[in-house]
């Protein structure tokens, strides 16, 4: 197709002379004379980019040379080198008398830069024109079908070459290798490695990189001491295929290992070589070695500067991360799709959702706007910078959804306190036939731990068998959160007990379940099994598990037993979460002083949730002094909160000090601040019913008021009185029928009258159980016969025959 940019289309190729027009035998051209004198063959010759080439083509055809054999030669093999491999047809095609050198050049041409499919044409025209393939031409097809990963084609070529008299060509035999690893098939890779007759460092490099593609990382290393074994030195070829390997393995020792080689050898210089090394350090965590390596580099290419971003990323430190990715843009590279990648994970982890739309929109000006892989990172950035709508939008304008598109939205709504939503789309995936794997149901679990519904934990419990997944690691860990969440702690130890594999995190969430049930004792046991097996060593959120469960349960003295263990034996320093547990752990206790010197003591700045627990322990133990101090700390944080101001303005109306009260309740008004509205709901032959405090838009308000009124009689007679305290400015007419319609004993009422003598009743609260509800429910636990299971925001609460599981320790 003729160009306006190339003048050589302009122009008509000549066309073949017949033998009458050649010069006469007397006067003829040189060959020699031509490519040694003419200035467009040494122009050619030093060629290195297509638009010289354009440039140099007309010069060559003004001079009448287009015919003749030397420039024909290079001209094929230029333009099949830059991928030009029509142009190359042009000049090709009307030669004669082919030389068997222009074949293998075009078909170099298309194994590089065209299809498979192309190539092995041209491959099957040239044995059909009788020109016998060289060794070359099967190393270019062998290495274009691992590209492919086509086995059959490979293995085709293989049986080709053979026949051709290549099979102990070490060239070809190394091409083979390397196709059968790229293909997959490393042993059949291995078995032809171990019979070649000879070996150069190419072959053992093939073997090595294939083994670490195929995630043999262990094998990789192996027939690297074997080559050393072998009198062999690595190339700097060999170290950037291993270092994969020691990051995979986690060797860091190795990783520096070879660290040291490549100085020795003077291949730290080299960009791939560092850039492999800065991916070895930041995957095996060693995030200062891989910026030193990267700021001691002295060309970085947009590879080095990516690998660099999403160590950052990747370790923790997306600060860091965002703040190279400035660097990179202000050195003037332009960010790629590895780039958007890294930098929206970072955006993400941060939360920041500014820089997050400014490399949404530079994704888009880079035409990576309809990019899978993109536009999954997206859903993913927009839903933890709580913008699940935008994430939405995102993944409804796919024209693809993946399975990674579904997952990322699934796990978008459960992250955000959607857990009905992320439910639905899980069902849509089902009707789109879109098969879940075990991400999905790691992403789907816990929002039904969410809802809290014993029945839809059975369920989707059921469908991870049905798939197979149930046995996966992080599927059966994500079940013993969700029974344990869902109220059936038992069925939770059950799952525990039958696991055959368990992580970390499998012996947290049970040791957690535990104690999100006040079974103090049950997850110190539990932790005491882990310790003495000593296969797994337990983190930050192992000892956060225990001490929640000690506090829950009054056990004090094992606490503070837990928290110096931490720091003292598994050298960890705690978390502002554990510091804010310890805080709870005395304070519920009683022993505010102790709490308060905690805090004062504490070796980093205290943050709400610290200020937070000392401010509901002064409210228990009703301590005016020490609740103003807390408080008065926890305000300068600028908590927007109003449950903390509630907190402060009940511990100053239990002491009578309605002034005081008055002012907090000011304060709460001048700044917008409103008491977070308690709710109850209760799920009831698959539908779930939400009450507020007072409720009367219920379609059974009037049954539910009514039974209600029967029960406040009974337990009356059984000896309940309500408890007015926590209710000022009214008259205690008022406060007991205010206490009355409280959203607990409303959802309560309407499990009672809904279902069959004996029924457990699973009632699900979004803030902590008040003083009268939970007086209130042990006796209609007493006098109805009935177990109630109240789920609130910090723990389990099991009524049952007049009792409650937390010992009125809560």
């Amino acid at each position: 197709m003729a160009s306006t940019l190339n003048p050589f289309f302009a122009l008509p190729l000549p066309s073949p002379q017949p033998p009458q027009s050649k010069p006469h035998p007397r006067n003829p051209i040189p060959t020699t004379f031509i490519t040694n004198t003419h200035h467009s063959f040494h122009l050619l010759e030093i060629c290195a980019d297509p638009r010289e080439l354009h440039q140099i083509i007309p010069h060559v055809i003004k001079s009448n040379l287009l015919s003749h054999h030397p420039f024909q030669t290079k001209l094929v093999s230029l333009f099949s080198r830059f991928g030009l491999l029509h142009q190359a047809s042009l000049v090709f095609e009307p030669i004669d008398r082919k030389i068997d050198e222009l074949y293998f050049s075009i078909l170099k041409g298309h194994a590089k830069h065209s299809s498979l499919n192309s190539a092995l044409e041209f491959f099957v025209r040239m044995r059909i024109d009788g020109v016998a393939p060289s060794v070359h031409c099967f190393t270019y097809l062998l290495k274009s079908c691992g590209d492919n990963s086509d086995l059959r084609r490979g293995r085709e070529l293989h049986s080709m070459l053979v026949a051709s008299g290549f099979a102990e060509n070490v060239f070809a035999t190394t091409a083979v290798v390397n196709m059968y690893a790229k293909c997959g098939e490393i042993d059949e890779a291995r078995k032809l490695f171990d019979r070649m007759l000879e070996r150069d460092l190419v072959s053992w490099n093939a073997l090595i990189a294939g083994y670490a593609q195929n995630d043999f990382s262990g094998r990789a290393l192996d027939v690297v001491r074997s080559m050393y074994g072998e009198g062999l030195t690595p190339d700097a070829i060999t170290l950037v295929s291993v270092l994969p390997s020691c990051a995979d393995i986690g060797s860091l020792r190795i990783g520096r290992s070879v660290h040291g080689r490549a100085v020795r050898a003077g291949f730290e210089w080299l960009i791939t070589f560092s850039t492999a090394l800065v991916a070895m350090y930041s995957k095996c965590g060693a995030i200062e070695s891989a910026r030193l390596v990267f700021d001691a580099m002295r060309v970085r290419n947009v590879v080095s500067w990516n690998v660099m971003i999403d160590g950052y990323a990747q370790n923790g430190d997306p600060v860091e991360a965002l703040r190279l990715f400035e660097g990179m843009l202000g050195d003037g590279l332009n960010a790629t799709d590895a780039t958007v990648l890294s930098v929206l994970h970072a955006c993400a982890e941060l939360g920041d959702l500014e820089r997050g739309m400014f490399v949404h929109d530079l994704a888009v000006q880079l035409g990576l706007g309809s990019d899978n892989s993109v536009s999954n990172a997206l859903i993913t950035m927009y839903s933890k910078c709580k913008r699940v709508d935008i994430a939405e939008g995102i993944f409804e304008n796919l024209e693809k959804k993946t399975l990674v598109s579904w997952n990322s939205v699934i796990l978008g709504y459960a992250h955000n306190g959607q857990p009905y939503e992320a439910l639905a789309r899980f069902r849509e995936m089902q009707e789109k036939n879109m098969k879940p794997d075990s991400f999905t149901m790691v992403s789907v679990i816990p929002a039904l731990s969410e809802i809290s519904s014993l029945r839809l934990a059975k369920w989707i419990h059921g469908y991870a068998i049905k798939s197979w997944l149930d046995n996966n690691v992080y599927v059966a860990t994500a079940l013993v959160d969700m029974y344990a969440k869902c109220g059936s702690v038992c069925i939770a130890r059950a799952l525990f007990e039958a696991m055959e594999e368990r992580h970390l995190m499998t012996w947290n969430a049970m040791i957690d379940g535990y104690g999100m049930h006040g079974i103090g004792r049950k997850a110190i046991e539990l932790f005491e099994e882990m310790r003495k097996e000593r296969l797994i060593k337990p983190n930050e959120v192992t000892f956060l598990c225990v001490l929640s469960a000690c506090s829950h349960s009054g056990l004090v003295e094992e606490g503070e037993k837990y928290f110096k263990l931490m720091r003292d034996e598994n050298e960890l320093e705690p978390t502002m979460d554990v510091y804010g547990t310890m805080v709870d752990l005395l304070g519920r206790a009683g022993r505010l002083e102790e709490a308060w010197e905690f805090i004062e003591k504490m070796p980093i700045e205290p943050h709400m949730s610290v200020y937070g627990a000392m401010l509901g322990a002064c409210r228990t133990h009703k301590n005016v002094v020490l609740g103003e101090k807390a408080a008065k700390r926890l305000f300068e944080l600028g908590p927007e909160q109003g449950g903390y101001h509630v907190l402060l303005s009940n511990i100053y109306a239990n002491a009578s000090m309605w002034d005081e009260m008055g002012r907090v309740r000011k304060a709460m008004e001048d700044k917008g601040l409103q008491k977070t509205p308690g709710w109850s709901s209760i799920e009831l032959k698959n539908k779930v019913h939400t009450f507020y405090s007072g409720s009367t838009t219920h379609p059974k308000s009037e049954e539910v008021y009514s039974t209600l009124d029967e029960l406040m009689e009974d337990i009356g007679k059984a000896g309940y009185t309500p408890n007015v305290n926590s209710i000022h400015d009214l008259e205690d007419d008022m406060k007991v029928s205010l206490l009355r319609s409280h959203s607990e004993k409303l959802a309560i009422a309407l499990g009672l009258i809904s279902t069959s003598p004996g029924t457990t009743i699973h009632v699900r609260k979004n803030l902590r159980v008040c003083d009268d509800c939970h007086d209130a429910t042990k006796f209609i636990s007493l006098v109805t016969q009935r177990e109630i299971i109240v789920r609130d925001m910090q723990r389990f609460h099991h009524f049952k025959d007049g009792r409650c599981s937390c010992g009125d320790y809560w």
